[in-house]
């Protein structure tokens, strides 16, 4: 039968097709626009729009997270997120806007998960953000940034964080050219050479761009420009541009090319502005460095730089420039200032960039046409006066997973591994204590505890299905790394499958199973009397759980939407993920099932669980009968299927390994030479032979 049902949901594979992210309109993404913002214009076909301010200016950027990174939640679908980015990369704000995660749906709410996206606002995509809170060396001297995570659902919200980074940075590196991926460097105080302006000459730390009236000519020939400079014309040798340009971020360098006013006035401006890189630029010709209308503080209209293909934002630094004595007559009687860039930007002051000095000309009297050539110097700084700090780079999301659980996982991987050791070296002689009853409700009543209530372990058909959605639409299956402590679990189970069959989850590690197990047990210390199906309604009603199973398989590929409400036939995030803190109706059906665990023995699992049905088809995959029969089981004795409340003992005394949780119930008979009736009757036999008979046999 379980092999029936597992061709059933690869048919449903066959026959369906995958849900499809579809984008908002643009109305839709209007509407959640805050005022004194707008939307602008769509600038790509993902869903990436402009953000304008109230004067109609970009402000910046707007855009959906699903259709660039649709990492799958834990329902298989993705956590779609509305991400207002300003142009410097910072979060202007982040808004949850669709998901299927089901510890939010209808466990915890929706209130922390849309608390945990405001901690995103003015924090930067060049912050090395995780979700966690610090260990080992990642405390408070951290440049990490940490994000405080949701209790109970911290995968979750790791799942939302990668994705929404993963997006944002996409968006960066389409539109937002020349955000720093890295830290930037920094000038190196402890460089304390004594420099001069020939050493600085010598070294190339300085850039010089030289031009005469006659080179300038030549770039405007053959235009109607060519001959709109008659100072150019008469003489033709004079120099037109002399332009002088060195890096004065590095103090030492800065020291060699301003007197100690000048200096002490950078130093004071470093202090205020410590990412700023400011760059001096000296004009001995007739070019001039700004046009008559600049204005302070503001970016040079003559000039502009470029950096690996992206632009450099230059403006001037408004500062008051006293050049050293010891520079040529020439440079100290021609015009500087001193400009500015932001290295956070993408600014890199070590590698090469450009310098693009901008040549103006106007040809006719009234409303000249205006003709326009760019000339460029190149420069870079030698990297020795700069430090670059070590990328902080937030570990892989399962490293940091495993991490903040380290402290869960050792105990758990303790209580699996001695689990699986005892009951594959020592199961009989574990069966065969005589407090064995007491002993598995004390193990039952740990699993309870620490793997449900505390570790939040308790596993569900929601992986199942968030696993074959996956493999259906092709996804990566990464989220199941976001809790390890749940898929520790897991490989416990699946490793039972192959000794044991599905027994070992289902009997032993099942934290809503054993809520069950201790209700039976209540109701028999309160003498209720019990409900026992008939034997073919037992059969009957056990394939219920399959039946089900396979709906929610095709509710995945039918209406992947609605898993999350589907998956509210298992009371395990009512009874063990929220504690009874849920809607009353929840409450009330997870409290149902445990009263009637009271006179029915684990009627949920035995005829509802789907989990239980997906784990008895893992189960197919043991490779033994591990339960010892004999002769006489079935015929004729028949105590350890009277004794068996799962009804998984057949009339013929075989196990039912599908419907065995492991309880190891009947192993204690079958090891007990008082209660075993084959073995008390053969006791019996030998009470009555006489010793000379037994001798002759």
């Amino acid at each position: 039968m379980s092999r029936f049902f597992v061709l059933f949901a690869l048919a449903l594979c066959a026959f369906t097709l995958p849900a499809k992210a579809e984008l908002a309109t643009r109305d839709q993404m209007a509407s959640m626009i805050v005022p004194p913002f707008s939307l602008g214009e769509a600038l790509n076909d993902k869903g990436v729009y402009q953000l304008l301010n109230s004067g109609g200016a970009e402000a910046g950027f707007v855009f959906e997270t699903e259709q660039m990174a649709a990492l799958p939640g834990f329902s298989g679908a993705a956590i779609n997120m509305l991400v207002t980015l300003d142009p410097d990369g910072r979060f202007l704000d982040v808004k949850l806007l669709s998901h299927n995660e089901p510890i939010f749906v209808s466990g915890l709410g929706e209130a922390p998960f849309h608390k945990f996206f405001e901690q995103y606002r003015g924090m930067s995509i060049s912050d090395s953000l995780v979700v966690g809170t610090p260990y080992g060396r990642g405390g408070a001297g951290s440049d990490l940034v940490y994000l405080d995570g949701v209790t109970k659902a911290t995968a979750s919200v790791r799942i939302a964080h990668e994705s929404l980074m993963a997006a944002a940075l996409q968006v960066a590196r389409e539109k937002m050219s020349g955000i720093a991926s890295g830290p930037p460097v920094k000038p190196n105080a402890d460089i304390t050479d004594v420099l001069d302006w020939d050493t600085l000459v010598a070294d190339g730390l300085v850039g010089h761009l030289y031009m005469t009236n006659a080179e300038v000519d030549a770039l405007f020939a053959g235009s109607v420009w060519s001959d709109d400079d008659p100072e150019a014309t008469a003489e033709p040798d004079a120099p037109f541009i002399d332009l002088w340009l060195v890096d004065i971020g590095a103090p030492a360098i800065a020291r060699a090319v301003l007197d100690a006013d000048g200096f002490d006035e950078l130093q004071r401006f470093s202090e205020i502005s410590g990412d700023d890189e400011p760059l001096l630029v000296i004009e001995t010709a007739r070019h001039g460095l700004v046009s008559e209308d600049f204005v302070r503080n503001t970016a040079p209209d003559r000039l502009s730089a470029e950096q690996g293909g992206f632009p450099v934002a230059l403006r001037d630094a408004d500062l008051f420039v006293s050049l050293s004595r010891d520079l040529p007559r020439e440079l100290r009687n021609g015009t500087a200032m001193i400009l500015r860039t932001d290295r956070r930007l993408g600014f890199d002051p070590t590698q090469p960039w450009e310098l693009h000095a901008q040549i103006v000309r106007e040809h006719g009297m009234f409303q000249p046409e205006i003709g326009i050539r760019n000339v460029v110097l190149t420069h870079s700084t030698d990297a020795r006066f700069y430090t670059r700090p070590e990328a902080i780079k937030p570990l892989p999301a399962w490293r940091e997973a495993l991490l903040n659980r380290q402290s869960d996982l050792i105990p758990l991987g303790i209580l699996l591994i001695a689990l699986l050791a005892v009951q594959g070296a020592a199961l009989k002689p574990l069966a065969r204590l005589r407090n064995f009853v007491p002993l598995r409700l004390v193990i039952l009543g740990v699993v309870t505890v620490f793997i449900g209530w505390w570790g939040q372990g308790q596993l569900s058909i929601v992986t199942v299905l968030g696993v074959i959605r996956t493999v259906w639409e092709g996804g990566n299956f990464g989220f199941l790394l976001y809790d390890p402590f749940s898929l520790a679990v897991w490989a416990a189970a699946i490793i039972g499958f192959v000794a044991w069959g599905r027994g070992l989850f289902c009997g032993w590690l099942c934290p809503f199973g054993a809520l069950q197990e201790f209700a039976h047990y209540i109701g028999r210390a309160l003498r209720l009397p019990q409900i026992e199906p008939s034997a073919l309604w037992d059969a009957r009603l056990k394939y219920v759980k399959y039946v089900l199973l396979a709906g929610m398989i095709g509710t995945v590929f039918w209406a992947p939407n609605s898993v999350d409400k589907v998956a509210e036939i298992e009371p395990f995030k009512t009874a063990i993920t929220t504690f009874f803190l849920r809607e009353w109706y929840y409450v009330a059906y997870a409290a149902a099932w445990l009263l009637l665990g009271t006179v029915l023995f684990k009627g949920f699992c035995r005829y509802v669980c789907p989990l239980g049905a997906f784990m008895a088809i893992g189960g197919l995959l043991r490779r033994r009968d591990w339960i010892e029969r004999r002769a006489e089981c079935g015929s004729p004795c028949q105590l350890c299927k009277v004794k068996c409340n799962y009804g998984a003992i057949k009339k013929t005394g075989e196990i039912d390994y599908s419907e065995c949780f492991q309880c190891l119930d009947c192993v204690t008979i079958f090891e007990d030479p008082k209660t075993c009736v084959p073995r008390v009757l053969e006791a019996r036999r030998a009470s009555r032979t006489p010793p000379a008979q037994v001798a002759a046999e």
